[in-house]
């Protein structure tokens, strides 16, 4: 149960810890085991001791959450020193954290730029649940998609993240409720009364996470590695529009539950809500869900579906998407609109959800109507956007010059 009191928080920006910027130090932050051993090598531990340096620094780092080298005790001064002088394990920037008046909390974090030309901004959101937490992980500044009812869809995509900037968020995350052993939760935080604080993590902020399917991947398997995050792969969920070539490629080499923006049943309202459809249209993509790996009654497909007043959400939209959805096990998410300024859309009227929900339940699918949350701080689903813009290529060349030198 969240802790009493909580909820009586005003929806304002808190103001952020004093940080460390980015700094020019590599990061061993999201690097696998393999990647790890290599940089111990590169600052002169010998191979017969590798694996059991990288065993150490992997309990340090991800069970612990340590910053400093200069404690991790089982390790010698001399490679603690070493370690710190070539390497960091220093969180990005925390530009601002927002608390809403139902507990989800929302933080803006600024990355280097990394060929954008000057830093770089998302955001990460946390919601908070009677018996866990869900952390939603972006995994681009901004997005290439511009499905019309999503506010992240009307900023071009700026850069991918890389491994090391999306394990981050859940670092911060872990860091700023107090789920590492070290760290108190905030006084008055409306979190889990018991268990871990970040119990469940989706890939569904800013971003498409398919065409990042590289770094997530690599951020993924580092996540549910067993000695160290540690997060079941039951417990992480990768959301797609429907990039059907990496549906198949995230079940055999992730093997992480799989969600998909659906919001349309037929193809003419999906090329214009989601217009990946127009390259991956509905047959295609239901026969990716269809063979997903590992699909069971245990391990079902989420649908997420936005409800669009006069739009979607009619009783003949409902009848299709049971038809559609034929032979999958799907759970499927309503989702009430989440207004942001400039949308043409409206949220359907609760009525209607409800006449949406129960034909879909008595079809034999759990449709959930998802409460909203995080509306005040503008941290709902379709609400992330960061202050971050794609600069010219000659610009950017100018100011990558100009930080080097």
């Amino acid at each position: 149960m969240p802790q009493a009191g909580a909820a009586t928080q005003a929806a304002a920006p808190v103001a952020a810890p004093d940080n460390v910027a980015a700094p020019e130090k590599p990061s061993l932050l999201g690097l696998n085991r393999p990647e790890l051993a290599a940089a111990l090598a590169r600052i002169g531990v010998p191979e017969k001791q590798l694996r059991m340096r990288v065993t150490q620094l992997w309990h340090w780092i991800y069970v612990r959450g340590f910053t400093d080298f200069e404690n991790m005790t089982n390790v010698s001064k001399e490679l603690r020193q070493k370690l710190a002088d070539a390497y960091t394990l220093a969180r990005p920037e925390l530009v601002v954290e927002q608390i809403s008046v139902d507990g989800t909390r929302k933080w803006l974090m600024r990355f280097p730029p990394r060929g954008a030309g000057r830093p770089v901004e998302i955001e990460t959101v946390y919601i908070p649940e009677e018996g866990r937490g869900t952390l939603c992980v972006s995994s681009q500044v901004g997005c290439t998609l511009t499905c019309s009812f999503c506010h992240t869809g009307t900023q071009m995509l700026v850069r991918n993240l890389t491994s090391e900037e999306i394990i981050a968020q859940i670092m911060v995350a872990r860091d700023r409720l107090g789920d590492f052993p070290e760290i108190d939760t905030p006084q008055g935080a409306i979190v889990p009364s018991e268990g871990r604080l970040v119990s469940n993590v989706v890939m569904m902020g800013m971003g498409e996470p398919l065409y990042n399917f590289e770094e997530v991947k690599k951020a993924l398997l580092i996540a549910s590695d067993g000695e160290g995050l540690s997060l079941s792969k039951r417990r992480i969920t990768l959301s797609t529009s429907g990039v059907v070539p990496g549906i198949q490629r995230t079940g055999d080499e992730i093997g992480c539950m799989l969600a998909i923006s659906l919001h349309a049943v037929r193809d003419e309202l999906r090329n214009e809500l989601v217009p990946i459809n127009k390259k991956y249209p509905l047959k295609e993509l239901m026969d990716a869900c269809r063979n997903y790996p590992g699909l069971s009654n245990a391990k079902r497909i989420t649908f997420e579906y936005v409800m669009l007043k006069g739009v979607n959400d009619s009783l003949e939209d409902a009848k299709e998407l049971v038809r559609l959805l034929k032979g999958i096990p799907a759970k499927i998410n309503l989702i009430p609109f989440n207004p942001w300024p400039g949308t043409k859309y409206e949220c359907s009227d609760w009525e209607q959800i409800e006449v949406f929900a129960d034909y879909v339940n008595r079809a034999g699918y759990a449709s959930p109507i998802r409460t909203p949350r995080g509306r005040d701080i503008f941290a709902a689903c379709g609400q992330l956007k960061s202050e971050s813009e794609r600069l010219k290529r000659s610009e950017r060349d100018r100011l990558e010059a100009a930080a080097k030198g």
